[in-house]
């Protein structure tokens, strides 16, 4: 690379939650399709098509359908998946012509923690800040849905 090319600047996200559940139950919630339809979106938004191969080498499309009615689809790959402790895949959204956009790089991992599961989310090669705030608040949203699921999902087991 000479000194005129200048590698394009990328963005890292970093999310931690603290789970009050099993590490076993947190990373099911990741690969059970059933429970990724009830959690795994922003507030407000639906998921009207799903499909996936939940293993190294598989691959996945959803849609997320805003409250608007407007359509957001996704793929990826699944690069890794060590069970109960981690999951990683790739992460592309369409663009509005329907091409893939930016490929970014998602590694979540899961370990006990005091009791509980500490899951660690990190989206690599996101292509700006307003890209990597946006999906921070996606994410975001998606975690507390999934702790909610969570907290559901254990009292219906008592």
């Amino acid at each position: 690379m000479s000194g005129a090319e200048k590698k394009p600047e990328t963005f890292t996200l970093v999310i931690e939650r603290l789970f009050d559940d099993t590490r076993q139950r947190v990373f099911e919630a990741w690969t059970d399709p059933d429970q990724l339809e009830i959690w795994c979106k922003p507030f407000d938004f639906t998921i009207p098509h799903q499909e996936g191969d939940i293993r190294p080498g598989g691959a996945y499309r959803t849609c997320l359908r805003g409250p608007d009615g407007t359509e957001h689809w996704l793929s990826g790959v699944y690069q890794e998946i060590v069970p109960f402790e981690c999951i990683v895949f790739t992460h592309v959204w369409d663009t509005a012509n329907g091409s893939p956009g930016v490929k970014t790089l998602v590694t979540v991992t899961f370990a006990d923690f005091e009791g509980k599961t500490k899951m660690v989310f990190i989206q690599e090669g996101l292509d700006s800040k307003e890209s990597m705030d946006g999906h921070e608040g996606g994410w975001s949203e998606a975690f507390e849905q999934l702790e909610e699921h969570l907290f559901t999902e254990a009292i219906g087991m008592i």
